[in-house]
């Protein structure tokens, strides 16, 4: 296989040299953007930016207050919504010698207890709100956080009581409280008063500096080890093959803790001198995208499908109206080819709809359908796929200007590696990987570092992929999902989900197996949440009138219909033969992958009756 030339990307020293160099280049331009106070009714929302040079003065004052508290090496967790406290707080940590612990503000208090237990954390430093929906509850069974720091100011309408010098919660007396205002004011005091411990750390680039445990899809929570060398690494390779400049605009709208967030919207956002706003949360995507007109947005799939399916509703409006955008959507791929983009003129609306001013779409943490990648580019959207993992700080392939593939997540980027290992007969086999980005370990688990690297120094990344003759990765399916049959054939749950996918009536769907006729072969079988209101539309198109207690059954119908349809083209060991219909969503990860094994665990507790 022809290898790319791509140059050898420019790595950073250290977070600090990172900021330093922002600084000495970018320092008077804004760097954030902060909502202050929301819209209400007729009282408009209220701003403040911050620059470059003002965040980096932050910085250096809150690192200097923790240093005054903690150890070098400590751990210190960040927890809370997308906002500029989670971003100050995670380089204050880092550049100080401490070990950044981002925890997922999502999770319950079992598993809080066990993330911020098992990484030893000292200090957590949370927004008021989430310290009330979770922490609080956590907290009296960690003994070893002894400093709690909330990050909204005293006094405003979103602070906990518990935040103030005195209150303690329920918590006990061990536990200080403290917040992210009160903190950097005395970092300032002590920088006043000669303070050198923050100037006078010194960074080790190989060492654990971010400790992140995965959320995952199997059940099997585990802390990924990663040093600044391995995230400038990633960041170095994000920044040569995507197209930020200092006078881009970026949203903040995924989980921020998530390696993918952080590194590609908040890290290398940062390095590139762009500036950042913060979504409100994700029912406020639309509003906030008008509000802050970005130019780039880091996104899941499942965020530009609801955005290409509210455009196809709405052209679908009148026959005529979705023919007309049918023959613009195909003369804008024809004018394509000879490099005229058409499609902001032919299609305004949807352009606007996404700020009027976005040149860059990034997907990644999911597939992507391609269907759907392909009408976006031809609405004129320039949309990069994207593929990686949180061992991998997460970025390994990313689709470049030219030469893309829409089912292909891209070629591997400069300076990492990808190989397939043991293919089959159609190339598919294990995607491995191999660059400075690569993790340090699993934290206190040399037992699952040791079975993820190959002898030669591989990860193995436990995906399914093919590569092909230029280069470019395709995702298959991921090991632990295979369903294995009893003839010994292999069925990826993934590609037939992806048939399935473009089923109106599917919502979401879980392909499996199902082995609970032991005398019989493995059925393959699917569990669905169903859009019952493309149900109810289709019933009142047919001149079927339903009621409440016949919407499931005519679900099942009309789904298992198309099901049929799909299997004529499938040979016999994949089709499917079951389905099952559930009321609720399925249970997912933060990044919106299905939580297979919670799946699993509710089926055979359904089972056996408990």
């Amino acid at each position: 296989m022809k290898k790319r030339t791509d140059p050898k990307p420019v790595v950073k020293r250290d977070f600090r040299a990172l900021i330093h160099d922002i600084v000495e280049e970018y320092g008077e331009r804004e760097a954030y953007i902060i909502k202050t106070r929301r819209e209400k009714g007729e009282v408009p929302a209220e701003y403040r930016t911050v620059t470059f040079r003002e965040f980096s003065k932050e910085v250096r004052e809150l690192g200097t207050a923790l240093l005054e508290r903690f150890p070098a090496g400590a751990r210190i967790g960040v927890m809370g919504e997308n906002r500029y406290e989670w971003c100050l707080s995670y380089l204050a940590i880092a550049t100080s010698g401490f070990v950044v612990v981002p925890v997922d503000k999502e999770l319950n208090r079992e598993e809080l207890i066990h993330v911020l237990g098992e990484s030893e954390a000292s200090c957590i430093i949370v927004s008021d709100k989430i310290y009330e929906k979770a922490l609080k509850l956590a907290l009296p069974d960690l003994p070893g956080v002894k400093l709690c720091v909330l990050m909204d100011a005293a006094g405003s309408d979103t602070a906990s009581k518990d935040g103030e010098p005195a209150g303690t919660g329920d918590c006990g007396a061990a536990l200080e409280f403290s917040r992210v205002n009160a903190l950097l004011e005395r970092g300032r005091a002590l920088l006043e008063q000669g303070d050198k411990k923050y100037d006078e750390v010194v960074i080790d680039r190989e060492a654990m500096s971010v400790l992140i445990f995965t959320s995952g899809t199997t059940g099997v929570s585990k802390g990924v080890m990663l040093s600044q060398k391995n995230i400038l690494s990633d960041m170095a390779s994000v920044m040569m093959c995507l197209d930020h400049t200092c006078e881009d605009s970026m949203l903040s709208i995924l989980p921020i803790h998530h390696t993918y967030e952080c590194t590609t919207t908040f890290l290398v956002s940062f390095a590139m001198g762009c500036r950042i706003a913060f979504c409100d949360g994700l029912r406020y995507i639309s509003k906030n995208i008008s509000e802050y007109r970005p130019t780039m947005m880091m996104l899941v799939p499942l965020i530009l499908e609801n955005v290409h399916g509210k455009i196809i509703k709405q052209a679908k409006a009148t026959k005529a109206k979705w023919f007309g955008f049918r023959f613009l959507l195909g003369l804008s791929g024809f004018l394509r080819v000879f490099g005229i983009n058409a499609g902001p003129k032919f299609f305004k609306a949807a352009h606007e709809a996404l700020g009027g001013r976005n040149h860059l779409l990034v997907a990644g943490a999911a597939a992507m359908k391609p269907e759907v990648c392909k009408d976006l580019v031809n609405m004129g959207f320039k949309v990069r796929q994207g593929y990686g993992l949180t061992e991998t700080s997460p970025i390994l392939c990313v689709n470049r200007d030219t030469g893309n593939e829409y089912a292909s997540v891209g070629p591997a980027m400069p300076g990492v590696e990808i190989r397939i290992d043991s293919p089959d007969e159609e190339g598919k086999g294990e995607i491995q990987a191999r660059g400075d980005n690569v993790m340090l370990g699993y934290y206190k688990n040399e037992e699952a570092t040791k079975a993820v690297f190959t002898e030669d120094g591989w990860f193995r990344t436990g995906d399914q992929g093919r590569l092909d003759k230029k280069g470019r990765l395709y995702i298959t399916g991921r090991i632990k999902n295979i369903i294995v049959t009893n003839t010994g054939k292999n069925i990826y749950p993934e590609e037939l989900e992806g048939k399935l996918d473009s089923i109106p009536y599917i919502a979401e769907c879980m392909v499996y197996g199902d082995d609970s006729a032991a005398d019989e072969d493995t059925k393959i079988s699917v569990m669905v949440y169903p859009n019952l209101e493309a149900v109810k539309a289709a019933a009142a198109e047919a001149g079927e009138t339903l009621t409440d207690a016949e919407l499931t059954e005519a679900a099942s119908r009309y789904i298992w219909g198309e099901i049929k349809v799909v299997n004529k083209d499938l040979p016999a060991y994949k089709r499917i033969c079951g389905l099952e219909l559930r009321d609720t969503e399925f249970p997912k990860t933060s990044t919106n992958k299905i939580q297979r094994f919670k799946v699993m665990r509710e089926m055979k507790e359904k089972r056996n009756g408990q």
